[in-house]
């Protein structure tokens, strides 16, 4: 049981510094070398934010929030402790299922509670905020649960279309807005309710089926962004700021980063919700671009490479994340540097299967943060690279991006490595990337394919020059 009585210095004071927190978070953590300090700061903010809340109101009986406690920390700290680094997308995406649905069973709890209040012009505002911050946290607790199946392989990773597709998804959306714009002007018609969250769950699953692994990085940031205005517009009904601010910086930035990740693919949000990228696309056929032109390298090959080079750049891919390879490629990168080669890490923006994904991977491994280059700063060294390490990579270094025109890729910004003097391709066979189109770089003149898992790769490639 609990009651309104407000300390509001107190409360107020905590709101203040847990925002301050947020924002200060966000900014660290827009560079790898200060993100670690980002991720504490945050932390404390919301410690904060949940003292100040539980402290604006006189709490009678703290039983439940106990037990809800230990329930939540009974999930949380497993995911956290035993979940892989491999796995973070994963785990990104049940972090957006469960903060959405959390966002709308409170939504849900406060109608069923407070319809009758909610009725006419005086509830309208809150009842509005209350059906939008509904409808996102359902939609956005399916489509992130559709996101992890697809990440985990539990779903098919690929598009799965139907005719008429987009039209019944809009008509599926239409259809829950219409009723929840109902249930703002009359709040007490119930039995439209279970409607309106089954259109809303339905669309969640709908919205993510025609996405593709490809798109996976956009489609994260785009989740994370609905959860934040989920949680905003909570804010607005339980009239709680330090909601409406956590909320609002969440969304937003959500929504900032999709836009990076749309322009770093050279397309638009419609296009990745809409255009079922990923699907395989009419192109040549791989033994039309491959048939005899494909030369295969050993590890001894690649460690005599190495041994001559000056200057060598590690592009890494999903096929890393896959291998869990990072701690190799680090003894590799120590070996490298020990013998005077200068070593970089050439970073696309969305390669992986969410942003920053290279990224957190290799900082795991402990490589030094300013060794990891971003595209556009590393692509005008490629003609001066000794060699480039393509390690499970594949449409992020297609150069189709930049000579085909009708390539599902075209126009999308890519790792130059095909300008490198050598360059080797680390990967287990020649099938396609999630565009689903061959790659002539793996038939170009300067590559040599080292066909094996990545793990096993480089580690071969270390002991042959640790023989040498």
């Amino acid at each position: 049981m609990t009651s309104t009585v407000e300390t509001p210095w107190f409360v107020q004071a905590t709101y203040i510094v847990a925002a301050a927190c947020f924002i200060m978070a966000l900014k660290l953590l827009n560079s790898p070398k200060t993100a670690r300090h980002g991720v504490w700061i945050g932390e404390f903010g919301m410690l904060l934010a949940i003292v100040g809340t539980l402290v604006s109101h006189q709490i009678l009986d703290y039983t439940w929030i106990l037990i809800a406690f230990g329930f939540g920390a009974a999930i949380g700290v497993p995911l956290a402790v035993f979940m892989p680094m491999t796995a973070v997308p994963q785990r990104t995406a049940l972090s957006h299922a469960f903060g959405s649905i959390a966002a709308a069973m409170v939504g849900t709890a406060h109608y069923l509670t407070n319809y009758s209040k909610l009725a006419g012009p005086d509830g309208r505002f809150e009842m509005a905020a209350l059906v939008m911050e509904m409808l996102l946290g359902f939609l956005t607790f399916t489509g992130s649960m559709m996101a992890f199946g697809k990440l985990q392989e539990l779903l098919p990773g690929r598009p799965m279309t139907f005719r008429f597709q987009n039209v019944v998804n809009l008509a599926v959306l239409a259809a829950a807005a219409g009723i929840g714009v109902v249930l703002v002007f009359s709040p007490g018609l119930l039995w439209l309710f279970p409607i309106f969250v089954a259109l809303a769950l339905l669309f969640g699953v709908m919205l993510l089926m025609p996405i593709g692994g490809a798109d996976m990085p956009t489609v994260i940031a785009l989740l994370n962004s609905y959860a934040g205005l989920s949680a905003a517009l909570m804010g607005f009904v339980l009239h709680n700021k330090m909601l409406i601010v956590a909320g609002a910086l969440d969304g937003s930035s959500g929504l900032i980063l999709s836009l990076i990740m749309c322009r770093a693919m050279n397309r638009s949000f419609t296009n990745v919700l809409f255009g079922a990228f990923g699907k395989v696309a009419a192109s040549a056929a791989g033994d039309d671009v491959y048939a005899g032109k494909i030369k295969s390298a050993t590890a001894q090959d690649v460690a005599m490479l190495l041994d001559n080079a000056a200057r060598v750049v590690i592009v890494p891919g999903y096929g890393m994340a896959v291998s869990q390879c990072q701690h190799a490629v680090r003894d590799l990168f120590n070996l490298l540097t020990q013998k005077g080669v200068d070593v970089e890490f050439g970073i696309h923006p969305v390669a992986g299967r969410m942003p920053g994904h290279m990224n957190v991977l290799l900082a795991e491994a402990d490589i030094p943060y300013d060794h990891l280059i971003e595209m556009d700063a590393i692509n005008p060294t490629f003609p001066d690279t000794d060699v480039v390490i393509v390690l499970g990579a594949n449409d992020v270094v297609n150069p189709l991006a930049r000579t085909d025109p009708a390539s599902p890729i075209a126009g999308m910004p890519i790792l130059d490595v095909d300008k490198a003097k050598t360059v080797v391709v680390i990967k287990r066979s020649l099938s396609p990337g999630f565009a689903g189109i061959p790659n002539p770089l793996f038939a170009n003149d300067n590559t040599l394919m080292d066909f094996a898992d990545g793990k096993k790769a480089i580690v071969d490639i270390l002991s042959a020059m640790k023989a040498s």
